[in-house]
């Protein structure tokens, strides 16, 4: 989730040669653009003489971009539903390979030098067939029937076939993902193997076609090297869908704060902010000589936070140890941008819609200042109990209680998310001596933990129970900007909607020019998970913008315990084929 292998001192050539400026960066992204566009031209001028020269009633349609492929596919008798693969991006460029090389094949260039010549220099290839080679007579398709292919020919033309087939059924249609944390437990059990339905909010076209296939993000090595090339992207653009999302909809989307990752199998999952923030607070606690956790440490902190930030940014760059990490991730490989479809995949529900306001209210969530229902299967934390180790046991056997959801307090007291038919349930078994429901209270300061982690009133005393009110944004809401809200939308405009954004002299510039108000050019979504004590969501990094969804899922098609969660590998066979709720 190796092609190509590189040691690191050629990495670093490549680097420092290819990606040394922004300018030679943007020169780069032109080529491929140039490339195409020349291939187009290409077209435009050798088909038309190459389609009189196969005998088809019609060779003038090789003049018009794209139509052209119509009558290609007819002089090699292919159906014409080949024509909507070529206009897939990602899979089209297979596609194009495949007729370049018919083409050639078609006209009697039918060696394996002649083949490669075809599928690798186009350009040039296709204008020597179609006005140095003139004699060339069409003999059409490659006839089998009187020939034997070999067996590295079928197995490639069958391999071919099975990429292209499968990359167009996962990026338009239907995608397997596989559920790694327990923050959607009861409804989406970690090992869950879930179908994603892309057409029902509509298929997103894929934004780094040129890509690995069935790779999402990463070749699975060490380094993590990139399964893309980030130089050649399209723009955004959905197809339409069966429908919108809607409130308790479970939707799989890309992860908002995925667009920068620490290259490390672990923390690439994870918020960068986060892991930035903190690490910036370890910095100062140990410049002041301060405990982390002394409120001291982070108030001297708040002083100079941005320099400590760019300390940290620096640190991590420069793949220095992660001092605020676990002992077994502190070596990392450094910092790398990630698009925005090959951000990480997240599954979580739709809680709150574009335009409405959000607050949470010890735990209770309320929608416009109005409570609303919880979905059914949604869990909370209870404080538990037993008056003997022997009884705490029978408690967590009888209710199937995962061993990573049980947080031990002391002795025989635990906090354990249930849902509220459970929950029901353990107040009626014996030896429970306490239950109740955990709710996390206004304590004190949650040190930018919750969104949208700024240290100043109301965000600073938010809680995973307690938070809000807060709006949401829709396409097209206009809202003023100053000094007391930039802060707050400033992620959203700069990294979600493509503007630049400063502040100088108490007034606030977008893109260049003073800005008094702003308009949001998508909806966007609060996202929650069922276990809600255990879920990483918006509360902690946001709202998720309309143009980071991906689909719905819409059933499990094979389901395991997981070692780390479960202790146990044993099949779930009554999960298997369920739909999901």
């Amino acid at each position: 989730m190796p092609l190509i292998t590189h040691n690191e001192l050629f990495q670093s050539f490549v680097e420092n040669l290819v990606f040394s400026s922004a300018k030679t960066t943007k020169y780069l992204t032109m080529i491929p653009w140039i490339l195409l566009i020349l291939l187009m031209l290409m077209y435009c001028i050798a088909l038309p003489q190459l389609l009189k020269r196969a005998g088809h009633k019609m060779p003038w349609l090789g003049y018009i971009p794209v139509v052209q492929f119509i009558p290609v596919l007819q002089v090699l008798k292919h159906p014409v539903w080949y024509f909507v693969v070529i206009l897939c991006p990602g899979v089209n460029l297979l596609m194009l390979i495949v007729i370049n090389v018919e083409l050639g094949i078609a006209f009697g260039k039918r060696t394996f030098r002649n083949q490669w010549f075809f599928g690798a220099l186009p350009w040039y290839a296709l204008i020597k067939l179609a006005f140095q080679e003139k004699e060339l007579p069409f003999l059409g398709p490659r006839d089998w029937t009187k020939t034997k292919k070999s067996s590295q020919r079928e197995w490639g033309e069958a391999i071919l076939f099975a990429v292209i087939a499968a990359s167009l059924i996962r990026t338009f249609f239907i995608e397997a993902f596989t559920i790694p944390t327990p923050s959607m437990e009861n409804s989406m059990l970690v090992g869950d193997y879930l179908f994603v339905s892309k057409v029902s909010y509509g298929a997103k076209i894929p934004q780094t076609p040129m890509s690995i296939p069935f790779l999402h993000n990463a070749i699975p090595n060490e380094s993590m090297t990139n399964s893309y090339v980030d130089w050649f992207s399209l723009p955004y653009y959905r197809l339409p869908g069966l429908g919108k999302v809607e409130r308790f909809d479970p939707v799989v989307f890309n992860y908002p704060h995925g667009d920068t990752i620490i290259v490390d199998p672990f923390l690439a999952g994870h918020d960068y902010y986060e892991i930035l923030r903190r690490e910036a607070m370890t910095l100062a606690a140990r410049d002041a000589k301060l405990p982390l956790s002394a409120p001291e440490s982070y108030t001297y902190y708040l002083s100079k936070q941005e320099e400590y930030l760019n300390k940290a940014r620096i640190q991590f760059r420069d793949k220095k140890a992660c001092l605020s990490c676990a002992n077994d991730i502190k070596r990392h490989g450094g910092v790398r941008p990630r698009p925005m479809d090959k951000k990480e995949n997240y599954v979580k529900r739709c809680i709150g819609l574009p335009g409405e306001t959000i607050e949470i209210k010890d735990h209770v969530v309320h929608i416009n200042g109005q409570p609303i229902q919880d979905p059914e299967g949604v869990m909370y934390n209870y404080i538990i109990t037993c008056g003997t180790a022997e009884q705490f046991n029978g408690v967590i056997k009888r209710m199937n209680v995962a061993p990573s959801n049980i947080q031990m307090i002391s002795g025989n007291r635990a906090l354990i998310p249930f849902t509220q038919a459970d929950a029901n349930t353990v107040k009626e078994l014996g030896g429970v001596q306490e239950f109740k429901l955990y709710v996390d209270s206004l304590q004190e300061e949650n040190r930018m933990a919750m969104f949208p982690n700024l240290p100043k009133e109301p965000y600073n005393h938010w809680t995973v129970d307690n938070f809000g009110p807060l709006h949401i944004p829709y396409q097209g809401e206009t809202i003023e900007l100053t000094q007391d809200n930039v802060d707050l939308y400033r992620h959203t405009i700069v990294n979600y909607e493509g503007n630049t954004l400063e502040q100088r002299d108490g007034k606030v510039y977008l893109n260049g020019a003073e800005a008094t108000t702003y308009t949001f050019k998508q909806d966007y979504y609060w996202m929650m998970g069922d276990n809600r004590h255990h879920s990483v969501d918006s509360r902690f990094w946001g709202w998720v913008p309309e143009d980071h969804i991906v689909g719905k899922p819409v059933f499990t098609w094979f389901s395991k315990n997981q070692q780390g969660h479960n202790h146990s590998t044993s099949v779930r066979w009554n999960r298997v084929f369920r739909l999901v709720n």
